[in-house]
């Protein structure tokens, strides 16, 4: 019988880099299903748990409660790049119109050159607001400097230096609204900051603005985001993010011309994939070799 640990994995399309990776020192075993479609759920992971070293959990929709947290691994950092990517796309997608100019080369829409027809307006001189400005936010505005805007504002608990050095300037949340053409919503869900971005706010944008939200749904008061969209007194937003996910299909936000919704895939990339199980395995062999966790989950 081998006396190396088993590693119990919750889906079998892991990156194999991540899987080989685990191998070296331990054996894996696939949780087994009860369903008839192969999906795993909760009392799956209880009747295979017996007897194994690890969960290997990255990315699984399974829910693992307090006790199993407490002694997990996280994987942070990594996703800043891939989730700051999908804002400014959002940004640009959203103000050049790419979803109503897509859908009018498609329907046949698009005959002849019309003066003013699908025309969007340029990042190029504008105002650009973050709020909230982690490492995700310092990317963003570390992206859309090149886009030579004009002013760069932000939201923080406290200045930023390397924002800062890029000209950004450290504002009030009711400032950023009132000023910026663009607001990229980054800012982390907490019980303060759960719809930051209210009704009142929104109110004060301008009629040219354009929302941008890369983080949480709930940050936003979404119902006062749609009455504002639809009555035309904002420009547009762009959401990755929104409440509940996923949207049902009559949701409002669906039907309007003037928002792009994306379905939540601002860490959805190969290499990100990759990384993030790779980081979970180390996790895992860390505990193993009886050293701390390269990423600890701290309560």
């Amino acid at each position: 019988m081998s006396s190396k640990p088993t590693v119990l994995l919750l889906r079998n399309d892991y990156p194999q880099k991540a899987v080989d990776l685990l191998r070296t020192r331990c054996n894996v075993e696939m949780c087994k299903s009860s369903k008839k479609d192969g999906r795993i759920i909760a009392e799956d992971v209880l009747e295979c748990v017996q007897g194994k070293f690890s969960i290997f959990c990255h990315n699984s929709r399974i829910l693992i409660n307090e006790q199993v947290l407490k002694a997990a691994g996280n994987t942070p950092g990594i996703l800043t790049e891939s989730v700051a990517e999908i804002a400014v796309g959002l940004i640009i997608a959203t103000t050049r119109r790419f979803s109503e100019a897509n859908r009018e080369l498609k329907t046949g829409g698009w005959k002849e050159w019309i003066p003013g027809r699908m025309c969007g307006r340029s990042i190029k001189g504008s105002v650009v607001g973050i709020l909230g400005c982690g490492r995700i936010g310092t990317s963003i505005a570390e992206k859309l400097v090149n886009f030579k805007v004009s002013q760069l504002l932000y939201t923080s608990r406290n200045e930023k230096p390397d924002v800062k050095a890029l000209g950004g300037q450290l504002v009030t949340v009711d400032e950023l609204m009132e000023r910026s053409d663009f607001v990229v919503v980054a800012a982390a869900l907490n019980d303060e900051t759960k719809f930051i971005v209210n009704r009142e706010r929104i109110a004060t944008m301008k009629s040219n603005a354009i929302l941008v939200n890369i983080s949480r749904g709930q940050l936003i008061d979404q119902d006062a985001l749609v009455e504002a969209l639809k009555e035309k007194r904002i420009r547009g937003a762009g959401l990755d993010v929104m409440t509940p996910e996923p949207l049902p299909l009559d949701h409002p936000l669906i039907g309007l011309d003037n928002v792009l919704l994306l379905p939540h895939i601002g860490t959805s990339t190969l290499e990100l994939e990759e990384e993030m199980a790779v980081m979970t395995a180390q996790n895992i062999l860390a505990v193993l070799d009886g050293c701390p966790m390269p990423n600890e989950v701290v309560f």
